[in-house]
């Protein structure tokens, strides 16, 4: 039997499938095969992950965006789609590096990739809400969403996604006869991590229920919205804005329910195709459906948002300065 070579992954994480390598094949080979796939994968991600961390900076950079709840849930947003990137290409690394480990450490690397992937659909139904309430409670909007109140709304939606990962672990903890000691003979990842049939039963049933609570949230704030739209009362450009926002909320959702689907997918085609084909389809779908979405946001929001976009652009070019007076007046 050859060598397995497992690349694994949460949602966010690369994909659960082995690649098998034959016995004869040489370390050399497996070198070079390791640094292409590295090279392919780092690239993307760090293209992606410097948008993200200048767009992280620049909602720090003003105190009009630290004081703006509508900023600090994107702020929160990027912060979880961020560490989900950073964590993807290390989870890639140690995999393609075939570096193996014990279960306790790889149950501290798997844990915030599952407190992560939690995160950020919450985080879409947060800020959907709050969208809600501008366009249809504009009056009460000030006294609903405030500082205080977003930061508290963020705490929940860690909490929840903490609460998720504390379940996992008492389950490993009560259930897996394994000592935490034990060696790992395969790469470390959340499927080679839990094992038991039990995990794959509350994963499926918690990724249902996380779905479809915050698509119908995001739905109804939707339709909220475009309700709202169509009353003489209110502010139909600032509605319109509202609504598609929405919607691109509905979009990122749907993203991130088709990254959970790559695993799947990997799986059926796995020995159905040639290495080579399946090392393409594999490397287009982690860019696409993995780390492209984690970027998501800062292209939605940074670029659309009237305030945001030549701070941000003044930055992404390393402070060479952008013509627009907005940058000296929230300065």
């Amino acid at each position: 039997m050859g060598t397995p070579y497992i690349l694994n992954s949460d949602r966010a994480m690369p994909n659960d499938f082995q690649l098998q390598q034959n016995s004869s094949t040489t370390n050399g080979n497996r070198e070079n095969k390791a640094g292409v796939n590295v090279v392919f994968s780092f690239i993307p991600c760090f293209i992606f992950l410097y948008i993200n961390c200048v767009m992280l900076y620049t909602l720090r950079s003003k105190p009009v965006f630290r004081e703006t709840s509508r900023y600090l849930l994107l702020y929160n947003l990027l912060l979880a789609e961020t560490l989900q990137m950073i964590l993807a290409q290390m989870m890639f690394l140690l995999a393609a590096g075939l570096v193996f480990m014990t279960r306790l450490v790889c149950l501290l690397v798997v844990i915030p990739t599952i407190i992560t992937t939690v995160t950020s659909p919450f985080s879409l139904a947060v800020m959907s809400l709050e969208r809600y309430v501008a366009v249809c409670f504009p009056l009460r909007y000030a006294c609903i969403v405030t500082v205080p109140t977003t930061y508290g709304a963020i705490a929940v939606v860690w909490a929840i996604s903490i609460a998720n990962m504390l379940i996992r672990v008492i389950m490993l903890t009560a259930l897996d006869a394994r000592p935490f000691g034990q060696f790992m003979g395969v790469n470390c990842a959340k499927s080679t991590l839990f094992q038991l049939k039990i995990f794959s039963e509350f994963e499926i049933g918690f990724v249902c229920a996380e779905f479809v609570s915050v698509g119908l949230i995001i739905i109804l704030s939707y339709v909220g919205v475009m309700v709202a739209a169509k009353a003489a009362s209110i502010d139909k450009v600032s509605a319109n804005k509202a609504s598609k926002t929405v919607l691109l909320h509905m979009i990122q959702l749907s993203l991130s329910l088709s990254s959970t689907l790559v695993n799947t997918i990997m799986k059926g085609l796995s020995g159905k195709l040639d290495m080579i084909t399946f090392k393409i389809i594999w490397f287009v779908m982690f860019v696409l459906l993995i780390t492209l979405p984690r970027c998501l946001s800062c292209l939605i929001y940074g670029f659309r948002d009237q305030m945001i976009r030549p701070i941000l652009i003044q930055h992404l070019l390393l402070g060479m300065k952008w013509p627009n007076k907005l940058v000296s007046h929230l300065s």
